[in-house]
């Protein structure tokens, strides 16, 4: 049995459903039982309650992540469900959606299910897992419970893992009859290739990083994301477009209403709101991820749509390899890197320096997930919500060393970054798993249910 004790957050300053007030949260038996505004009078929360003094602090609901890549099973190499989700704790995460290029690719149901008990055991954070598409495993997709499984990932353009669907007639069946959402890595193979081909010819093997967003171009990206959404428009399908690099694409998306009514939705990923293309020369293979990091006036398009609610949700493509990977030469170096512990504080350091209100970036963080793959009692501070939280520091200063990164490949893109903000204590399902740099691996976290007519 978990012990029933729980914690009375007093003075935090809590940032929920659009608007700022200070208040109390009181946690009970894993859930929100009781929330104050300040001035209220609340009832004795006994002596098996641990009070917590938040004045000052923020209190968020706990960040939720639709799309990382924790390499496990068979790549733990680069990092796995212990090592990551303790990286993602540390950094307010307390949900995540972990992608299907794993050894072996999670392409059946039964992957599927071994891979939850792989996580029951190991992660510290709340858990699902896509179902990868391919080709041929329509009758898998066909059969999955909504309730248990976030949604089917479908590699539109190659990635690692090479899980590339690209046969019209098994699209269209997965479009036509998926039950749960579908998520698509959206980059057009034929153009890509071309676009090698072409800076082949120009540099032979000794291509420069700074190539990346020429060859795995804007038009790649539109193109296929045009065929998606066309596919979507065809058959009705809830179509989510995941990590968005261009400003072509945000037409694309279905705009003006809540995120839960939409049929077409989009993310993008913090490192594609934080670098633009003349980061290359600085950091490289670092910053290499697919879709590439593309050109400032891409980014800045990126934020208005964050802005003016054509975007729908922040994530991170958190997906690590190791450092010495990275320094191969263009052609032989993965893309990719790790970012899902410094994705809240990188967001409140754009808050802080004016281009996003503390309110949105809970929003598109916490709220938005939940609501848009339809999760269970989580991304809100409610009563009878999990309680999985985040209180962080807004003036508490710190810098990214190799000392304080916790991915597993012990590398990040932001070392030697100063963030301004730091996350002091994150509780999932009303357990501290994090407070003031040290971990509580007591408890791991749940798999996470959504709830389908």
């Amino acid at each position: 049995m978990h012990d029933k004790k729980g914690f009375l957050i007093q003075n935090a300053t809590i940032v929920n459903e659009g608007s700022i007030f200070v208040g109390d949260v009181l946690i009970e038996n894993e859930k929100i039982s009781g929330i104050w505004h300040q001035g209220s009078r609340i009832p004795d929360p006994g002596s098996r309650i641990q009070i917590i003094d938040a004045t000052g602090k923020y209190l968020l609901p706990g960040i939720i992540d639709d799309q990382v890549h924790f390499r496990d099973p068979g790549l733990t190499a680069k990092g796995d469900l212990y090592t990551e989700s303790r990286a993602a704790v540390a950094g307010g995460v307390t949900s995540f959606m972990d992608m299907p290029n794993t050894n072996p690719k999670t392409i059946t149901r039964k992957l599927l299910e071994e891979k939850f008990e792989l996580a029951a055991g190991k992660s510290l954070a709340n858990y699902t897992f896509f179902l990868g598409a391919t080709n041929e495993n329509l009758e898998e997709i066909r059969n999955i419970d909504p309730r248990k499984v976030c949604g089917v990932k479908v590699f539109l353009g190659a990635s690692t893992g090479n899980m590339l669907v690209d046969k019209r007639k098994a699209l269209e069946g997965i479009f036509s009859q998926s039950p749960v959402l579908i998520a698509v890595h959206s980059e057009d193979e034929e153009i890509i290739q071309a676009n090698i081909r072409s800076f082949r010819e120009r540099y032979g093997e000794d291509v420069p990083m700074e190539a990346h967003p020429l060859i795995r171009s804007a038009e790649a990206c539109l193109s296929s994301s045009e065929r998606a959404v066309a596919l979507a428009r065809k058959f009705g399908s809830r179509l989510h477009i995941l990590h968005l690099s261009t400003a072509l694409e945000l037409p694309l998306l279905d705009r003006g209403m809540p995120v839960s009514e939409k049929k077409v939705t989009g993310e993008v990923c913090v490192h594609h709101l934080w670098f633009n293309d003349e980061d290359y020369p600085r950091l490289g293979a670092k910053i290499k991820w697919n879709p590439a990091i593309k050109s400032k006036e891409d980014q800045r398009a990126l934020l208005a749509g964050v802005l003016d609610g054509t975007i729908d949700l922040i994530a991170t493509d958190h997906a690590p390899h190791l450092l010495e990977e990275k320094s191969n030469p263009y052609f032989s170096c993965p893309s990719g890197g790790p970012l899902i512990q410094h994705s809240l504080v990188a967001m409140l350091e754009l808050h802080l320096q004016g281009k996003i209100p503390l309110e949105m970036v809970v929003q598109k963080m916490a709220h938005n997930p939940a609501d848009l793959f339809r999760i269970e009692k989580r991304g809100y501070i409610r009563e009878g919500c999990f309680a999985d939280l985040v209180l962080v520091d807004l003036h508490a200063p710190w810098k990214v060393t190799p000392e304080n990164i916790l991915y597993k490949c012990g590398w990040s893109p932001f070392e030697g970054d100063t963030f301004q903000s730091s996350v002091e204590s994150t509780w999932v399902n009303g357990h501290l798993a994090y407070h003031k740099g040290n971990l509580d691996e007591t408890r791991k976290g749940q798999r996470l249910s959504f709830h389908y007519e």
